[in-house]
């Protein structure tokens, strides 16, 4: 049996951008990523996407945002991101045990931060309560736009690395 990183090195390159793409949506990214296949070990897998981060405008970084469900907004991650579903679900658990007065902050929030920002919050949720993003988001409505993109940048990075090593564990199951 093949290593994970064997398999994503020999995918044909749709189906490699295909899998980079649910790991972040920024097409910049994902293709930089396929042209720099063959990656010797997972490390080098990470070290290159965070080369591949540091040449990305804005602009990447708003599409890459863009690919992304509310936090909390359960509908959202059933529809529009059926492709990467089971692992936004998965990292927006701490919604699940959130009370409504929570939720409803949060569905405020995320309508001032839009109204703000002209992009969704993002934060990387793994391991964080309802309560503990609401309270990120309301202390990042007070950044600068300037500010917060990077934060928001940064964000994206760490869910982007979380995705790579769920994508390489998918990949490391197939028989």
């Amino acid at each position: 049996m093949s290593s994970a990183i064997d398999r994503l090195n020999s995918m044909p390159t749709e189906a490699a951008c295909e899998a980079f793409r649910g790991c972040c949506g920024a097409e910049h990214w994902f293709e930089l990523m396929e042209n720099h296949r063959p990656f010797g070990n997972v490390a080098e897998l990470h070290a290159t996407a965070d080369k591949v981060f540091d040449q990305l405008s804005s602009a990447d970084w708003l599409a890459a945002f863009a690919c992304h469900p509310q936090i909390g907004d359960l509908d959202s991650l059933r529809m529009k991101f059926a492709g990467n579903r089971q692992w936004s679900h998965g990292e927006q658990q701490g919604i699940s045990a959130a009370d409504e007065a929570t939720i409803s902050a949060l569905a405020a929030g995320n309508a001032a931060y839009l109204e703000r920002f002209g992009y969704i919050f993002i934060v990387c949720a793994s391991g964080k309560s309802a309560a503990e993003m609401l309270e990120l988001l309301t202390a990042r409505l007070q950044d600068d736009p300037r500010s917060e993109l990077t934060i928001a940048a940064a964000e994206q990075r760490k869910i982007t690395h979380l995705r790579i090593d769920k994508l390489l564990a998918s990949l490391a199951a197939v028989s």
